[in-house]
């Protein structure tokens, strides 16, 4: 078992910044990676990017590219999420997850078996 425990969100004004943090903790030698995801209400959920343990490697969305960076610090066993430049259409809930192998794609749901509790954020316009 692998257990994520994200840090709190927040309220935000476009163009803001704000860093959210997930720590693994249990079982953390089977986390192969860790990801990303956003459900906005009404949306569909969006994977916005994902960090890979071994090589330190990143993936990012598309509509988050040059905005968000993903980041891990492997000795903590935590991954960040630093979002700059943000925008009322970032407002959702923040989800982090982690694979355990690297079978499926980086932005598919099922390619996740843990998650973390959730964070919401909000970006006032």
């Amino acid at each position: 078992q692998v257990q994520l425990v994200q840090s709190a969100g927040g309220l935000v004004q476009a163009g803001g910044s704000l860093r959210l943090s997930c720590a693994a903790s249990g079982r953390t030698f089977s986390n192969y990676a860790m990801g990303w995801s956003r459900q906005a209400p009404g949306k569909e959920g969006e994977f916005v990017g994902t960090y890979r343990w071994n090589s330190g490697s990143t993936d990012n969305a598309d509509s988050v590219k040059g905005r968000f960076t993903i980041s891990g610090d492997n000795a903590k066993k935590t991954m960040y999420l630093q979002m700059n430049n943000l925008r009322a259409e970032d407002t959702a809930v923040y989800y982090c997850a982690a694979r355990v192998s690297c079978d499926g794609n980086w932005d598919s749901e099922i390619a996740y078996k843990y998650w973390g509790q959730g964070a919401q954020v909000t970006v006032s316009s």
